[in-house]
């Protein structure tokens, strides 16, 4: 164990402190969650359109 690591003081934090955190990290959550659905539909629009003109139209 490092010297250092027996004097670091630790904070605590209030209630007010804990809400403030838990609402950022539920905004950063949402956020990221809102980022990767807007590259998956801009991915399934993106492929869907090129998609189309490489089906086959008449099978038989």
């Amino acid at each position: 164990m490092i010297v250092a690591d027996k004097n670091l003081e630790l904070v605590t934090l209030t209630e007010r402190q804990r809400k403030a955190r838990r609402n950022r990290s539920v905004a950063i959550g949402v956020a990221l969650a809102a980022l990767v659905i807007i590259f998956y539909i801009a991915t399934i629009v993106r492929f869907g359109h090129h998609a189309s003109g490489l089906m086959p139209t008449n099978l038989m």
